[in-house]
């Protein structure tokens, strides 16, 4: 009988034990404990004030798409409505962008990430965002939250008088950005993981072991999924019964679900690659060419309403309220009506993404969600598969960020059933998305100056 090892001895080979060492070390320093009890404690206020920016963003966009056009004697906002407002919308990011630290937040079309939060770009992001949301922009919060989570956790830091190291700032600002966009998402672990993935710390080389893992993990479920069904032999498992009914995958649920997710990732990508066209061209004349491409996006919603006869608030805005109606009752939409959506809300997308700013999220989540919707009557799909298959796939194409694509996806569904075609569709989605060409460089936003600081007094 073999002995056991003691507990003290590093196992044979490898370079574990080092790295475990390492890690005991790191938990075990004051200066790192200190940093993880401060990072506990802003993580407070900047929930709080993160949610009352997403409460006044919330009722901001009802006053402009629901109160004012009631008032005003419609039932629904008009077909021209969205014009004026995003009129305004373009203005003021085109003088934000040019005029005040930050920029306003970085560019849509870069997609997400946690760089550049400062505590001196907060007013302007705070700004755009507030011009851009509500009054129609085909964005989401997600990217705004981040910056002002991260910025009001490095004023924190500044007010706080800690110590200011490279390593600790990056780790506050990470902080703070999970604990504001933990607030949207209503879900610490999709934070987590989205800012995990955001950062990039193992770089391409952790999606390299990633991806492998995460496909063969969605077909080893399946696979157990279906034995289990099949032949009826219990096996043992951390899985949760749920009480409710829900629906069982079947072969040609996967199969439709990797041809949906190559196929929008194929549609999706001159929306993707148009948008940083649009980003180079708004850069060379902010003011003009972000008013051009506000009126852009709204005529596209304009066009859907008077097509369609339906309300233009379909095309603008994050879709995050579109989505909830499409999952309410799937049947209620025409083919015509979800067609309009995909092509005025796409379109509307790309533009925004290059022009306005907002985060790439919920409008890629709600075109992924249309397009389940459109495509759920195939033989042998059905709706929830098919919208399961068709969110994760446009949110990996997006976003390029598959494991949160996949943690999104489940936890909107509400459920585990669906998380083999989820993880299939966005593995087949983001590895489509990285072969294809990958379109014009994002331009780089000219840094605005901080103002100096006023001449002291000369001595009397």
């Amino acid at each position: 009988m073999p002995q056991s090892r003691p507990r003290s001895q590093p196992p044979p080979g490898g370079t574990q034990p080092q790295e475990a060492d390492v890690l005991r070390q790191t938990l075990r320093s004051p200066g790192y404990l200190k940093l993880l009890f401060f990072c506990a404690l802003i993580s407070i206020p900047v929930s709080l004030a993160s949610f009352w920016f997403l409460a006044a963003l919330h009722k901001m966009e009802h006053v402009m798409w629901t109160d004012l056009p009631e008032a005003l004697g419609w039932d629904t906002p008009p077909w021209w409505w969205p014009l004026p407002l995003l009129l305004v919308a373009g203005v003021v990011v085109g003088l934000v962008v040019p005029h005040m630290r930050g920029n306003g937040g970085h560019l849509p079309a870069a997609g997400l990430h946690t760089g550049g939060a400062s505590a001196g770009a907060l007013p302007g992001v705070i700004i755009a965002a507030v011009a851009s949301l509500p009054l129609g922009a085909v964005l989401g919060p997600e990217a705004p939250l981040i910056a002002l989570g991260g910025g009001l956790a490095l004023l924190f830091r500044n007010l706080a008088q800690a110590p200011v190291t490279p390593q600790g700032t990056a780790l506050v600002g990470a902080a703070g950005a999970a604990a504001a966009i933990a607030t949207i998402f209503g879900n610490p672990l999709i934070a987590a993981v989205l800012l995990i993935e955001v950062a990039g710390v193992g770089g391409p080389q952790l999606f390299a072991v990633m991806l492998p893992s995460l496909l063969s993990a969605g077909v080893g479920d399946l696979v157990f999924t279906g034995l289990g069904r099949w032949t009826g032999l219990p096996i043992g498992s951390l899985k949760l019964e749920l009480g409710v009914p829900v629906p069982h995958l079947d072969v040609p649920d996967v199969f439709w679900a990797v041809l949906i997710a190559a196929a929008l990732a194929l549609a999706l990508h001159p929306v993707l690659t148009g948008a940083r066209g649009i980003a180079a061209y708004v850069l060379q004349r902010p003011l003009l060419r972000t008013v051009q491409c506000a009126l852009g996006a709204a005529a596209c919603a304009s066009l859907y309403a008077l097509i369609t006869g339906l309300t233009p608030a379909d095309v603008t805005g994050s879709g995050q309220q579109l989505i909830g109606r499409l999952a309410a009752d799937p049947h209620a939409w025409g083919v015509g009506a979800l067609i309009g959506i995909l092509l005025f809300k796409g379109l509307g997308y790309a533009i925004c993404l290059g022009s306005l700013r907002g985060g790439p999220v919920f409008p890629a989540l709600c075109l992924g969600a249309v397009a389940g919707v459109l495509l759920g009557p195939l033989p042998g799909l059905g709706i929830v598969p098919a919208m399961g298959a068709g969110m994760a796939a446009t949110a990996a194409s997006a976003l390029r960020l598959p494991v949160s694509s996949v943690v999104m996806v489940v936890l909107m569904l509400g459920g585990t059933a669906m998380i083999p075609v989820v993880i299939i569709a966005s593995v087949v989605a983001f590895v489509v998305t990285e072969l294809l060409p990958v379109g014009p460089p994002i331009p780089e936003l000219p840094a605005v100056p901080a103002k100096p600081a006023a001449p002291a007094a000369p001595a009397a």
